[in-house]
C-alpha cells in the first residue's frame, strides 16, 4: 500500500513541476522539492518481525557490545535511576518501589505477554518522564527509558502509555489515554466519520501550556482564526489566566474529536509527546513540532514523507499553514502515508515484539546468570478492565 501510495504521489508532483498549476506553483518550490525528494527517498519499512524498528535497537544496545558484567549491573541498580527488575525461570521479580505504579504496570503488561519466551535476565526500567544516561556519563549505564534526545544514551523502550499508566487529562481521560488497541478503533471510526473532504481546513491544537514554545501557535490563532485554532488548557500547574496566556482556559477535546480538522499539532511534552501516535489515525495532516525528543518508533517516520516538520521556534509555521491550504492533494498523500505507517507498523503485536527483541539481546549481552533476590516480589498478570 505504501509504494501504491508513493507512484501516486511522484506522478501528481510531476505534475506539479511541469508548471500546469500556473505562479503559485513556483512559490512552493522549496516546500515541493522537500516532498519530493524525501518521497523518492524513502524505503518502506519490512512489516516482518517489527524488523521496521530494529536499527534503534541495534543502536540503543551498540554501547554494551562488549558485555554487562554483573558488578556493572549492581552499580546501575544502587544508583537509583530506575526500578530493578530480574526474569529467572520466565518468572517476573521486582523490587518492592515503583515512583509510579501504573507506570511500572503498564511495562509489566508487556513484559509478562513475552516471558516465557525470554531469557533469565535482569534490567533496570526507568518510568520517569525523563531520561537519566546522558552521553557525558562513561561507562554508558544499561538504563531503559521510553524517550530520550542525541544527548542521552538510555535504551529506548515501547512506553507504558501503549497499555496504561498514560497523563490523566480531566475530564476526559481520567485514567490516561487508554489502551492503544483500543484508542485505534475509535480513532479509525471517528475517521471514517470525518474523510478528508469533510475535514476543516484549519490547524487544530489542543493542550496545557508544557513549555512556552507552544505559545506562538496560541497567538497566531488569536490573530489568524481562519488558519488555526489553538487553544490552552488547564493543567495541575495552573493557578491564573496568566497561565494561558491571559485567557480562561480552554474544554478539553478528546482526541477522536480532532479527526474534524484537516491540520494537527503535535508538540513534545516533558520529553517526547504521547499523543503523537494518535494524531496520525484522524488521516489528518500532523504537523510535528521539533525533532530532539524521541520514542523508539519515531526514527522510521520520516519528514515531508509521513509529516511535515515545523521549527522548533515555529518561525515557519505560518508560511507552512498557507502551503497545505494551497496545496490540498500533495497534503492529503503525506497524511495517507502517515496513517499507513502507524497502522503497518505500531500495531499491539509490534509492541511486544519489539519488547520480546529487545529484552532477549539484552539478555544475551549479560555475561552472568542473575540470582533472585529473595526480598522481591514475583509480579503476576493482572487482567483488569481498562477505561478510556
Amino acid at each position: 500500500m505504501e509504494c501504491l501510495w508513493m507512484v501516486g504521489f511522484l506522478v501528481l508532483l510531476q505534475v506539479w513541476d511541469f508548471g500546469l498549476v500556473g505562479a503559485t506553483g513556483k512559490k512552493w518550490k522549496k516546500i515541493k522539492e522537500n516532498i519530493s525528494e524525501g518521497v523518492k527517498a524513502y524505503v518502506p519499512c519490512n512489516p516482518v518481525n517489527c524488523s521496521c524498528h530494529l536499527s534503534v535497537l541495534q543502536q540503543d544496545l551498540g554501547p554494551f557490545e562488549g558485555g554487562i558484567s554483573e558488578e556493572f549491573m549492581a552499580t546501575t541498580v544502587q544508583r537509583g535511576v530506575g526500578t530493578h527488575y530480574q526474569i529467572i525461570g520466565h518468572k517476573l521479580y521486582r523490587e518492592h518501589n515503583c515512583m509510579f505504579p501504573a507506570r511500572c504496570s503498564g511495562v509489566e503488561h508487556f513484559i509478562l505477554e513475552v516471558i516465557d519466551r525470554l531469557p533469565d535476565l535482569e534490567m533496570v526500567v526507568n518510568v520517569r518522564d525523563y531520561p537519566q544516561v546522558p552521553t557525558w556519563v562513561q561507562p554508558t549505564l544499561p538504563v531503559f527509558s521510553f524517550s530520550k534526545t542525541a544527548d542521552y544514551q538510555d535504551i529506548m523502550y515501547p512506553a507504558w502509555t501503549f497499555w496504561e499508566g498514560g497523563p490523566a487529562v480531566w475530564p476526559i481521560y481520567p485514567t490516561g489515554l487508554g489502551r492503544w488497541d483500543l484508542m485505534i478503533d475509535d480513532l479509525q471510526k471517528s475517521a471514517a466519520q470525518w474523510p478528508w473532504k469533510k475535514k476543516e481546513s484549519k490547524g487544530f491544537f489542543r493542550g496545557s501550556r508544557t513549555s512556552p514554545e507552544r505559545d506562538p501557535l496560541i497567538l497566531l490563532s488569536r490573530e489568524a482564526p481562519e488558519l488555526v485554532d489553538a487553544e490552552y488548557t488547564k493543567n495541575q500547574a495552573w493557578k491564573s489566566e496568566r497561565d494561558t496566556l491571559g485567557k480562561p482556559p480552554a474544554k478539553e477535546i478528546p482526541l477522536v474529536d480532532h479527526c474534524k480538522y484537516k491540520y494537527l499539532f503535535n508538540f513534545r511534552g516533558v520529553a517526547a509527546s504521547f499523543r503523537f501516535k494518535h494524531l496520525f489515525l484522524c488521516g489528518s495532516l500532523v504537523f510535528h513540532v521539533g525533532d530532539e525528543w524521541q520514542e523508539f518508533f519515531y526514527p522510521q517516520l520520516k519528514p515531508w514523507v509521513h509529516y511535515i516538520p515545523i521549527k522548533q521556534d515555529l518561525s515557519d509555521v505560518r508560511e507552512l499553514l498557507q502551503f497545505v491550504k494551497e496545496n490540498d492533494a500533495i497534503v492529503q498523500e503525506i497524511a495517507a502515508r502517515g496513517k499507513q505507517f502507524i497502522l503497518n507498523h505500531l500495531k499491539m503485536e509490534d509492541i511486544s515484539c519489539y519488547w520480546e527483541r529487545l529484552l532477549t539481546e539484552f539478555g544475551q549481552l549479560l555475561t552472568y546468570k542473575p540470582k533472585r533476590r529473595s526480598s522481591y516480589n514475583q509480579i503476576i498478570h493482572r487482567h483488569r478492565k481498562t477505561e478510556l
